[in-house]
């Protein structure tokens, strides 16, 4: 058996695309201490108010056990034009220091397909004016749309889009800029 069907063994349907992989970093400044971004995070309450799947908000699902060996799940239906698309996302927490790093794997499903994988670490630091935050992606793209390059940027944005949410819910007085820097 080939690798690329030894990647499908047991499933029917076409031998397996090849997997792409890519890494980038987004910084976030926050005017709050370090605390109060983590709280964002770890607060069921306060990361719903910021985390969700695109589509509406009733049917949208989202639960939240932060805590290593912990996870997040949530679920969207998307409809754009005629188009209906089933969102899952599935994480599970590697690595919680409180106030300073969190460390997690995910999972994106469309249609109950799995889009990509990916690990996160989200690092928290002091900065003259309150808190820097680096959230740095590694991904592997399991199912990628056309050349994979407009999911790479599409993940990317939605990273941007996801940390704006944050800013608003514990950073309300600002909203700075986000600054990319290339993966090293």
């Amino acid at each position: 058996m080939d690798a690329g069907n030894l990647a499908r063994a047991g499933t029917d349907g076409p031998p397996a695309l090849p997997a792409r992989h890519g890494t980038f970093s987004v910084d976030k400044d926050f005017t709050v201490p370090r605390a109060e971004v983590f709280r964002g995070f770890a607060e069921p309450s306060l990361r719903r108010r910021w985390f969700r799947l695109p589509g509406p908000s009733g049917t949208a699902v989202h639960d939240l056990d932060f805590r290593v060996g912990g996870g997040e799940s949530a679920g969207n239906v998307f409809v754009a034009g005629d188009t209906e698309e089933r969102l899952a996302y599935r994480s599970r927490f590697l690595d919680i220091v409180p106030d300073t790093r969190i460390v997690y794997v995910y999972e994106a499903e469309v249609d109950g397909a799995r889009r990509w994988i990916s690990l996160v670490t989200v690092e928290l630091s002091d900065d003259p004016a309150g808190c820097r935050l680096t959230w740095t992606e590694q991904y592997t793209w399991l199912v990628p749309t056309g050349d994979g390059e407009q999911d790479a940027a599409h993940l990317r944005g939605g990273t941007r889009l996801l940390l704006n949410g944050l800013s608003t819910v514990v950073n309300p007085d600002r909203h700075a800029g986000l600054v990319r820097r290339p993966a090293s």
